[in-house]
């Protein structure tokens, strides 16, 4: 029997519209001329937390369906499409967000901050996807 944490993984994904109205309005107010310094962090700690709702429900799914532990960040998304969490079209978008974590976290005095990453724009159609596909999968799994 699996123990699936559906309160954690709600949790998370109930925070996806905030992410993607957030990154649908940085979007409209960058300008590239004049990059503003506040946008510049608020784009990066978009998309570290997007980052973060995507590997914590990953790995909420790993464990409690018993899947094959994760060696990396990058690996809880391979798992999770290998398993049928999504297809091949969202494992790209996603696993090229999931690549971001490691400049944004540990690389950050060297990121270049003039220019809006074009993860942001695209963040509302790869996190709405996700929430809905984790869903079906979890009332697949379970039913």
């Amino acid at each position: 029997m699996y123990y699936v944490n559906h309160e954690q993984i709600e949790e998370r994904l109930a925070i996806i519209p905030s992410l993607a109205e957030a990154a649908e309005r940085i979007g409209v107010l960058w300008r590239e001329e004049s990059p503003d310094p506040i946008l510049a962090l608020a784009q990066e700690r978009l998309l570290h937390l997007a980052i973060e709702l995507v590997t914590d429900v990953g790995s909420l799914l790993i464990d409690g369906f018993l899947m094959r532990d994760a060696s990396s960040y990058e690996d809880i998304i391979d798992i999770l499409r290998v398993e049928g969490v999504f297809g091949e079209r969202q494992f790209e978008p996603l696993y090229e967000l999931v690549k971001l974590r490691k400049p944004l976290v540990q690389e950050y005095v060297s990121l270049k901050r003039d220019s809006l990453h074009p993860l942001v724009r695209q963040l509302p159609g790869i996190l709405e996807p996700f929430g809905e596909s984790v869903k079906a999968f979890i009332a697949k799994e379970l039913a």
